[in-house]
């Protein structure tokens, strides 16, 4: 089973799937990503999962030099563990993908288990037009996208991020497959454990938002890892706040965020991540569940300390 305890709430504040059209509300330059971070911080989020923006007309950008625009302001603003993108955004290679981090030398990271069709195409149904070019192609093109996660990529990503910072991962796993790759890397002993493992739901290209998918791949998680990883989960759109909730009943940790989820409610549009970070943390609250802090999120993964990152 996995090792559980108070509950880790990541935020994941921008993401690269959604564009600026799709909500107001979706921090987009260096400064709406530190101050909406620190607000989620403040509402309960012990890890901040980030990506950056072209400040400019809201794209996703690799630069290492617009991460450098706010992850010292949200450093010394919060406690937060922070958590850098290695998945990047569509198109980007893993040398893109890589510059931030390996110049921010943070403490934990995202880490996708395996390629795999991510397809965004089906949101140009819901919007007639778009604030930007680029939003229109950057959803059309991801119908003939392969998100590329190789063996040799994730070694790479391992061997140079992990081994050669001492950053930790949380290992993103989008369908069943991929629990069994990250367990092969468990075997060679590329990865450590305790292993923070994040069950991902409702992407077209994945495993499906379903309660049965949760609950097996909690199975299945149970049953590769033991007692050696931390359960989390996360799951797009209106899926999101069920099926976390069901995670966390479950004994796992929860992931929210506007990368995940532009709504807090059927139709709602979420004014923040901290919004999203308060609605989940009063319902687990209600539940009976504790929040775990920064420091003990820290405890729980191994992780090797805010004085330890090179921003």
């Amino acid at each position: 089973m996995a090792k559980t305890g108070k509950v880790i709430i990541t935020c994941a504040v921008t993401g690269s799937i959604h564009t600026p059209t799709m909500s107001p509300y979706l921090p987009l330059t260096p400064d709406e990503v530190a101050g909406q971070a620190i607000e989620a911080a403040e509402a309960g989020a012990a890890i901040l999962h980030l990506h950056a923006r072209d400040p400019k007309d809201g794209r996703p950008t690799p630069d290492p030099k617009v991460f450098m625009q706010f992850l010292p302001r949200i450093k010394q603003a919060s406690d937060a563990v922070i958590n850098i993108t290695t998945g990047g955004g569509h198109g980007m290679t893993l040398e893109e993908r890589l510059a931030a981090p390996l110049k921010a030398s943070p403490e934990m990271c995202s880490l996708n288990m395996g390629s795999m069709n991510f397809g965004l195409f089906p949101m140009l149904a819901r919007y007639k037009e778009f604030r930007h070019d680029w939003e229109r192609v950057h959803l059309e093109n991801s119908r003939d996208f392969i998100f590329r996660n190789t063996f040799k990529d994730i070694e790479y990503i391992l061997r140079h991020l992990g081994e050669a910072h001492g950053t930790r991962f949380e290992f993103e796993c989008y369908d069943i497959g991929h629990l069994y790759t990250l367990a092969h890397f468990l075997d060679r002993k590329l990865v450590k454990p305790p292993l923070f493992v994040q069950s991902i739901f409702g992407i077209l290209g994945g495993i499906g938002a379903d309660p049965e998918n949760v609950a097996h791949a909690k199975h299945i998680a149970d049953r590769l890892f033991g007692e050696q990883y931390y359960w989390s989960i996360l799951a797009a759109g209106r899926h999101q706040l069920p099926l976390v909730t069901m995670g966390a009943v479950m004994g796992g940790n929860i992931r929210v965020g506007l990368e995940d989820s532009l709504f807090v409610g059927k139709g709602q549009l979420a004014k923040s991540n901290a919004e999203q970070v308060r609605r989940i943390r009063s319902i687990l609250e209600n539940l009976s569940l504790e929040i775990a802090s920064p420091k003990e999120a820290r405890e729980m993964l191994s992780l090797k300390g805010g004085d330890a990152v090179a921003f």
